[in-house]
């Protein structure tokens, strides 16, 4: 069953702007978009390279969610925001669909490492890209995941809720997610496939309520608080 319902949404995903009901569960679907780069890489003792893939996760983990599908929304070939770019009204083709993608999803998933206290470059430009008139981030539900050392990415994070007061983004404050990617037992094997079992679960906690965040939002059916 349709439901003529447009709710402004966030990264990584396939969008809609109407809401679909699954038939037997009739929970409404949503399509979160996840926006990253990557978060992080690093060595391990055998120097192959593991990428810490919490989008990736993310997919993974959704499926055991009625209701959710996570779609991936890749930003490093955006170019650096330059407003000279900007002809007649329009953006770069890549910036375009970029932009077109988080109009249409449902809610974000930000996956963010931490570089020197903050999130990292190409996700602020694609924050940016995206906040240019008309602000594709405005009203959204959005909630962040994020991985690195002692704190887990814990600034990147709050950095992250700071730039998202002026675009007008609607975080949710807890659950946090702050994984330690670079303290045992390892949480992805080599494929980006999550192997420890309550990182699995945290990331599950938090997708579900991304999933009530929205609903909770949107419950006029408007897409605005």
């Amino acid at each position: 069953m349709k439901m003529p319902i447009c709710i402004p949404i966030g990264i990584l995903l396939v969008c809609f702007e109407t809401r679909y009901f699954d038939v037997c569960s009739q929970v409404p679907v949503f399509n979160f978009v996840c926006v990253s780069k990557y978060l992080r890489k690093l060595y391990n003792p055998a120097d192959s390279i593991i990428f810490f893939c919490y989008n990736f996760a993310a997919i993974e983990v959704s499926k055991d969610i009625p209701g959710l599908e996570v779609e991936h929304v890749k930003i490093d070939k955006l170019p650096f925001l330059n407003t000279d770019l900007e002809v007649n009204g329009r953006f770069p083709d890549e910036v375009e669909e970029f932009r077109a993608s988080i109009q249409k999803a449902d809610s974000i998933l930000f996956a963010s490492p931490e570089y020197n206290y903050s999130m990292t470059a190409p996700l602020k430009n694609a924050i940016d890209w995206a906040s240019r008139s008309p602000n594709c981030w405005a009203d959204k539900p959005a909630t962040i995941i994020s991985a690195g050392g002692g704190f887990g990415g814990g600034r990147s994070q709050y950095h992250l809720r700071q730039v998202g007061v002026f675009v007008d983004l609607h975080f949710l404050n807890k659950p946090e997610l702050f994984v330690k990617a670079f303290e045992p037992p390892a949480k992805f094997d080599a494929q980006g496939n999550v192997i420890h079992e309550e990182t699995k679960q945290r990331i599950k906690s938090l997708l579900i309520a991304l999933q009530n965040w929205t609903l909770r939002l949107n419950n006029d059916g408007s897409g605005k608080l």
